[in-house]
């Protein structure tokens, strides 16, 4: 059995996954009390500890743990990702941008065999890439064959459109390629095995579970005719000029009226949106539960509607306010994309050892034809990371 401990776990999204595949999770961290409560209550006992990873001593949790360095099996954890995000302004400076600096020095001092590493798109272009680049470098340097790729949830069964980037690596010499997909969609193609919302929330629809975080909440005035007025599929830009906030029409015309440059603008905004029952449903963050309209009933979405469409099972209870609960879903990895990460690389820990080389041994951060100058920028840096043949070539640790 694999033995890990989750940095950055926040309510336990991905040691979910990893636990449901066999994966032992000895330990979790996080700064976020709430998310703490949320793991502790689910995990058992209390192996979820409250350490802010920005400035503790990663030598000292591991010999907390009573392992010595290169003796843990695997790291896992998701950094905080707003500072990335294309919603805000992406900043290198950014003290949460900075946190992945610490995960990857958590990796120098504890050494494990493998690490999962998840964070939002943007980490791909953020400061023309050299943040990213300069993370798996760190990696390369400390012997860890790399693969990254950019995943697109609903097709591993994540009823949400949702990508985020992973690196996986290994510094066995152990091959890792990233698990194949159930479906494969892209844009708004959904093929068979593509999970809907209607197969995540269809059976609550008519239900109050209060226990479950399942209250369907009525809306009041202005909010409640801007909702009755959204079709499925439609925004606040869909709303007649009365209904529209003043917030939307105001950062919806702040690039042509004042030049400010779109990364400065927080994205563009959609305010609320009706979702399909048809489709898999948006990306699911903190704010979910204030967008995101039902299909077919005039409110939003509930606590419970946006944990099964991360993956969460009815089982799995959250702690503290509603919208400390909301953060703690929407910042959580999905558990069944979880899974699938840790089961391929169950199999590949399994598999036959092998010469790999040392460095990026592939990666894909778009399906579409045609990539933006920066991220053809990202992309060249990439290239002259990946292995070469008969290069830096190294045979595996024996049995």
């Amino acid at each position: 059995m694999l033995k890990a401990i989750s940095l950055f776990s926040g309510a336990g999204g991905c040691s979910l996954g990893f636990a449901k595949c066999g994966v032992d999770i000895i330990a979790a961290y996080d700064n976020n009390q709430s998310a703490i409560d949320t793991y502790n209550l689910n995990f058992g006992g209390n192996k979820c500890f409250n350490v802010d990873l920005a400035k503790c001593d990663f030598d000292e949790i591991r010999m907390d743990l009573g392992l010595e360095r290169g003796q843990l099996d695997l790291i896992i954890g998701g950094p905080p990702c707003q500072g990335f995000t294309t919603a805000g302004n992406r900043s290198v400076e950014d003290v949460r941008n900075k946190l992945v600096g610490n995960y990857a020095r958590a990796l120098e001092l504890i050494f494990p065999r493998w690490f999962v590493m998840e964070n939002v798109e943007g980490i791909l272009t953020t400061a023309g890439g050299s943040y990213l680049v300069e993370f798996l470098n760190n990696m390369i340097r400390l012997g860890y064959s790399v693969s990254l790729e950019k995943i697109y949830a609903h097709e591993y069964g994540v009823p949400q459109r949702r990508k985020r980037v992973f690196i996986v690596g290994n510094r066995e010499g152990k091959s890792f390629s990233f698990p194949q997909r159930l479906s494969n969609a892209y844009g708004a193609i959904y093929r068979n095995g593509v999970h809907t919302l209607w197969d995540a929330i269809g059976d609550l629809e008519n239900s109050d579970l209060p226990e479950l975080d399942h209250t369907q909440k009525k809306e009041v005035g202005i909010r409640l005719e801007r909702i009755r007025a959204l079709k499925v599929g439609q925004t606040m830009k869909d709303l007649p000029q009365e209904l529209q906030h003043t917030s939307f029409k105001r950062r919806a015309n702040r690039r042509v009226c004042d030049g400010t440059p779109s990364e400065k603008r927080g994205g563009a905004p959609s305010g609320l949106k009706r979702l399909s029952y048809d489709e898999p449903a948006l990306t699911i963050t903190s704010s979910s539960i204030s967008e995101f309209v039902h299909p077919t009933k005039d409110r939003m979405l509930t606590l419970r509607e946006c944990a099964r469409i991360q993956t969460f099972p009815d089982t799995f209870m959250f702690t503290g306010t509603d919208q400390q609960k909301a953060m703690q879903i929407g910042n959580a990895i999905p558990p069944l994309l979880a899974y699938y990460i840790a089961k391929q690389i169950a199999i590949c820990d399994n598999g036959e050892k092998f010469y790999v080389p040392v460095g990026l041994l592939a990666y894909c951060v778009t399906k579409a034809d045609a990539m933006s100058p920066l991220l053809q920028r990202t992309c060249s840096m990439l290239e002259d990371l990946l292995v070469k043949k008969c290069e830096q070539m190294r045979l595996t640790y024996a049995n």
